[in-house]
């Protein structure tokens, strides 16, 4: 009997330290979807060189031009997606308090949102894998798996996520958290 598929979906991946020279290289991906047609995330840990007031040619409210930019993957760069959480989520919902974004006007919206709980991300580009891409990535455990939260998708240190989370993961993830970037100076 084939197995069940289990979708990631609200999850995270984070490069289980079999990803080194790839573009996902100690990387942190949330998994905004994920069915049997394939997948798609969103780097959490990845700041780009620029903001918002850099990336689009459309009128914007000013309060939105300094919003940093992340790399949300390697797949259509100047593609904008958004993680966001606060009073108004739509159906796209990937966790129980943060929603997927695509759309300029929600966007717009979201960013002139009063409510206090409101955090937003913005994302160049995505990660995706098609169909059966990404099972067979962990079955070569190039990927660990952990719980997603709202705290750790808007983490106000996201270039420290990768090593935070493997903390938290207890030994011997901590070995690799704390492992040189080059191991050749180990």
């Amino acid at each position: 009997m084939p197995k069940k598929f289990k979708s990631l979906k609200g999850q995270l991946l984070l490069d289980g330290g079999e990803l080194r020279g790839s573009f996902f290289h100690r990387t942190v991906i949330l998994m905004c979807q994920h069915d049997e047609q394939g997948a798609l995330g969103l780097v959490l840990n990845r700041f780009m060189e620029r903001t918002l007031e850099g990336a689009l040619t459309e009128e914007v409210p000013e309060s939105m031009l300094q919003q940093p930019l992340f790399l949300g993957g390697p797949v259509q760069p100047t593609a904008l997606s958004f993680l966001y959480s606060g009073a108004f989520l739509s159906d796209a919902i990937v966790l129980e308090d943060v929603a997927l974004g695509h759309s300029l006007e929600m966007l717009v919206e979201c960013a002139q949102s009063h409510s206090p709980e409101r955090r937003l991300r913005v994302f160049a580009g995505y990660s995706g894998w098609g169909p059966g891409q990404l099972e067979g990535e962990l079955k070569r455990n190039a990927w660990l798996t952990h719980s997603a939260t709202a705290e750790l998708v808007f983490h106000p240190r996201p270039e420290q996520l990768w090593r935070i989370i493997l903390k938290m993961k207890g030994w011997p993830y901590q070995v690799l958290a704390d492992a040189p970037e080059d191991l050749s100076r180990n």
